[in-house]
């Protein structure tokens, strides 16, 4: 390789580096707009915890959005539920039964 008249070596380099990027993931994380340390911090989970453990924590997030949309969805029946009584004009009263 040392041998080689300087322009077929350009040339073999970029051919090297355009591989090395088509095979890299690090275009599209930026094209998606994630930042360095977060691209870094996924190849430390993908690397330290084995596939089985990712399954799970993946499926417990969902679980956690799924008890957030529930929180949510009460909370805007809530809201509903007031407008419509502003609306109707009457005014509700809690009774305490005991």
């Amino acid at each position: 390789m040392i041998d080689q008249p300087p322009a077929d070596r350009t040339a073999e380099l970029e051919a090297r580096i355009a591989d090395l990027e088509r095979r890299s993931t690090w275009r599209s994380t930026v094209d998606e707009g994630r930042s360095g340390m977060e691209t870094a911090f996924w190849a430390l989970v993908h690397t330290i915890l084995p596939e089985e453990a990712r399954k799970h924590l993946k499926a417990a997030t969902r679980e956690q959005l799924l008890a957030a949309r529930v929180y949510v969805d009460k909370w805007i029946e809530r809201l509903d539920e007031e407008e419509a009584a502003k609306e109707s004009g009457r005014q509700h009263e809690k009774i305490s039964v005991e």
